[in-house]
């Protein structure tokens, strides 16, 4: 079976997408060049930045999606809310929609950012 083990963003300006990602995660890149980017997380997954001007084959248009962390529950949602506010991070308020309770911030790139924590996972 295979398993994704990195998630790659295309950017427009690398140094300012790598210290927005470093400031936000609180991590250092594990892996750098002229035009990538990775940082390494605990649980084994990677996060890469890509200078969108180097990609080959070229990408056609911005695709949609959202890069998702979960949380274990409501307030540690509402105080990241706020710690990435107090960084002048664009967020929305957050809601419960029928997953859970959510907020979706922005990074440099208009790239979303989805914290969570999810219904099933929060205690009745």
């Amino acid at each position: 079976m295979l398993e994704p083990s990195t998630i790659i963003i295309y950017v427009d300006d690398l140094a300012k997408s790598k210290s927005f990602y470093q400031s936000l995660l609180s991590i250092k890149p594990d892996t750098h060049s002229s035009t990538f980017i990775a940082f390494a997380f605990s649980n084994g997954m990677h996060l890469g930045l890509k200078d969108k001007q180097t990609v080959h084959p070229s990408p056609e248009g911005h695709g949609g999606g959202e890069l998702a962390f979960t949380l274990a529950n409501t307030q540690q949602v509402d105080e990241l809310f706020l710690e990435w506010q107090q960084k002048g991070v664009t967020v929305s308020e957050p809601v419960y929609l029928p997953f859970g309770y959510t907020f979706v911030a922005l990074d440099p790139d208009g790239n979303r950012l989805r914290v969570a924590a999810l219904l099933h996972t929060m205690p009745s």
